[in-house]
């Protein structure tokens, strides 16, 4: 069954100096103010649409990770993933990061690299971000 997931944004004003928010409306947990100071320079309390795909690709790269060892019978017991998206003012989006560290009974260290990069190249948000590089950083702890 497909599912349909809806986030909106309202901005007022020209780039350099306007600003909005962004509603995460399918979950309704909040609302949340965006600008471009704080998508090319400093945060101050504010998210960028980088900030947004980095929750999304670390979210769905543990979830992947998680499934894939899960399906090889060494189900993690734990999986945390950090999502580093890089933004150049006047390039875009010049790359993504991801560092993850999992503990993982019973598994050696070249099928967690395996299985690490499988749920890289495979995870949905890796895939619909196939035209922007993506690097892995992934240890056993």
């Amino acid at each position: 069954m497909a599912t349909t997931r809806t986030a909106n944004a309202h901005w007022e004003g020209a780039l350099l100096d306007g600003s909005g928010t962004v509603s995460l409306d399918s979950s309704g947990i909040g609302s949340y103010p965006v600008s471009w100071p704080s998508r090319a320079e400093a945060a101050n309390g504010k998210t960028s649409p980088e900030e947004l795909i980095a929750a999304a690709h670390s979210t769905c790269y543990s979830m992947a990770l998680s499934h894939g060892l899960a399906g090889a019978g060494t189900p993690p017991t734990t999986v945390d993933t950090k999502a580093d998206v890089t933004f150049q003012p006047g390039e875009g989006i010049t790359g993504i990061h991801l560092t993850v560290r999992a503990s993982i009974p019973g598994i050696s260290k070249e099928d967690f690299a395996a299985a690490a990069e499988d749920a890289k190249k495979n995870c949905p948000v890796s895939q619909a971000l196939a035209g922007t590089t993506i690097t892995l950083d992934a240890e056993l702890v």
